[in-house]
């Protein structure tokens, strides 16, 4: 990919998309528009939608827009491209990582990809500019070949701006809001196979500094075929002693899996009491078949709950001590 990408620029990108193609394709028009998602706050500039989901057949074109949005008070000027969407396996991190310059069998959609220039150009990279307060509507093109794979085919059109913004302490930022596309062949067979494997509930593993003892599940889920699927998490958790609850939030955490890579899951309680005892499950579901689930008794702070529990012992043993002394008191007047 572009050197530019990597200096200092802030790559937003989209929450999920699945894509492909029409001409002699039929299109799911499911697209998202939320435009915080790839909002860069460094220049103010966000994109909609910021995903695409399609279906592409070989010897097919496909047009549609996105419209970039220029909030900051000075010109800009944009360069469009498409980027592959890929991730990477790093040892340093032990886990894959999305990167934007790895070609794959899944990420030949690059290539097939145009936008229209300024004179009506069908072009790779085209430039614009975008008023202070601005919007700007881009067009672009699929023009898949003759063959294309069975399975799913990825790429990020980028709107990186070549204006820097210089921030108060002097540092330069860029900006590289993007669309996602997931296209999903209409040719060959879709192999969704996948392996979920790792999965946790553990304690203490919150990065915040709340000092609370929090429950937090996850487990790692890999895509060993050739189309992205979507997985599901749900940590649950009931109390046994104690007060309070947890159940995730939407229906589950969501996240979207391309193949050739295993991607974490997670979700954590973190508002947990100051102590209880509670029986936590962890739920994970792919491409809806049927889920894995572990279940684990946690203890949160147990402090109070070992004292408690030494006092209810020593009245206990106590009790039985009076017990004891009054039963051998009566055997004793009854001895006389």
């Amino acid at each position: 990919m572009k050197s530019k990408l990597v200096s200092l620029s802030t790559v937003i990108m989209a929450l999920i998309l699945s894509v492909g193609l029409v001409g002699s394709v039929s299109a799911d028009e499911e697209t998202k528009t939320d435009e915080d998602t790839s909002k860069n706050l460094g220049t103010n500039i966000s994109l909609t939608p910021v995903s695409k989901v399609l279906q592409i057949s070989s010897s097919s074109s496909y047009e549609d827009s996105f419209e970039v949005k220029n909030d900051g008070d000075k010109t800009i000027e944009i360069e469009v491209y498409a980027a592959p969407y890929s991730y990477v396996y790093s040892e340093e991190a032990d886990a894959y990582q999305l990167g934007f310059s790895h070609d794959n069998n899944f990420t030949q959609i690059t290539r097939w990809i145009t936008f229209k220039d300024t004179s009506g150009k069908w072009v790779k990279n085209p430039t614009f500019t975008i008023d202070a307060k601005g919007k700007l509507k881009v067009d672009y093109r699929i023009s898949t070949p003759d063959n294309i794979p069975a399975g799913g085919q990825y790429a990020v059109l980028f709107a990186h701006t070549l204006t820097s913004v210089t921030s108060a302490n002097g540092i330069k930022t860029e900006a590289s809001p993007g669309l996602v596309v997931y296209g999903r062949s209409t040719e060959g067979e879709l192999d969704r196979s996948f392996e979920i494997n790792d999965m946790k509930i553990e304690q203490n593993a919150s990065s915040n500094e709340s000092g609370k003892n929090n429950v937090f599940a996850s487990a790692k889920v890999k895509n060993s075929g050739n189309v992205d699927f979507s997985v599901k998490g749900v940590l649950k958790v009931d109390s046994i002693f104690g007060g309070g609850g947890y159940e995730t939030e939407n229906g589950g955490v969501h996240i979207s899996v391309i193949p050739e890579t295993e991607l974490a899951i997670t979700d954590e309680w973190e508002d947990t009491p100051g102590f209880g005892i509670f029986k936590a499950t962890w739920t994970v579901t792919a491409n809806d078949e049927e889920p894995q689930i572990i279940e684990k008794i946690v203890i949160i702070n147990p402090l109070p709950l070992i004292f408690i529990f030494i006092i209810l012992l020593t009245i206990i043993i106590t009790c039985v001590i009076i017990a004891v002394r009054k039963r051998k008191e009566r055997r004793s007047r009854l001895a006389v």
